[in-house]
């Protein structure tokens, strides 16, 4: 085994607390400035937020071998992950402090192979449809030359998220 791969990440509990306070526009766009930190799926993949905006928000990958399947490129899995995260990021750009969203599904068209030769991908997620429970949103993953890569939609549930405990902020249970 001679390629390794060592990452870090910050206490998911920081990004969870603001979620309370926040809006989703305004915790992702701390996120997107560095304020909160990202959610460690992000450094486990390498991924950043790079836009967010009512409806709609961007994320970008660079692939690299630590991506791949056996077949030699990028992992559906990967795919995946992106375009839940842009789906799903679109839907919480939409709702007010204290609300929060969980995906009921994610249905996945898989167009192009990517490899470390396909340059910087990106995943662009926008909400076609939101009610007081449900959203239905869609994330596309471009190439640098704006080739459509994958497709996705995703059904969100949208809840009222529980009252937090200051005193217990921080204790992992």
């Amino acid at each position: 085994m001679g390629r390794s791969r060592t990452y870090e990440w910050e206490d998911p509990a920081v990004s969870a607390a603001a979620i309370g306070t926040l809006t989703g526009l305004e915790t992702l766009r701390s996120i997107t400035s560095g304020a909160i930190p990202p959610a460690p799926i992000s450094a486990t993949l390498g991924f950043t937020l790079t836009e967010a905006e009512h409806g709609r928000v961007v994320f970008s990958l660079s692939p690299g071998e630590e991506h791949y399947n056996p077949l030699g490129s990028v992992h559906g899995g990967v795919y995946a992950t992106l375009l839940d995260s842009a789906s799903g990021c679109a839907v919480h750009s939409t709702l007010p402090a204290g609300v929060g969203y969980t995906s009921l599904d994610l249905t996945v068209k898989f167009l192009r192979p990517v490899t470390v030769d396909t340059g910087e991908i990106r995943a662009v997620g926008t909400v076609l449809s939101s009610g007081r429970r449900t959203a239905l949103a869609q994330a596309e993953l471009f190439d640098e030359a704006d080739r459509l890569l994958a497709h996705a939609t995703s059904s969100c549930m949208i809840f009222q998220l529980p009252s937090r405990d200051p005193a217990r902020e921080g204790q992992h249970t």
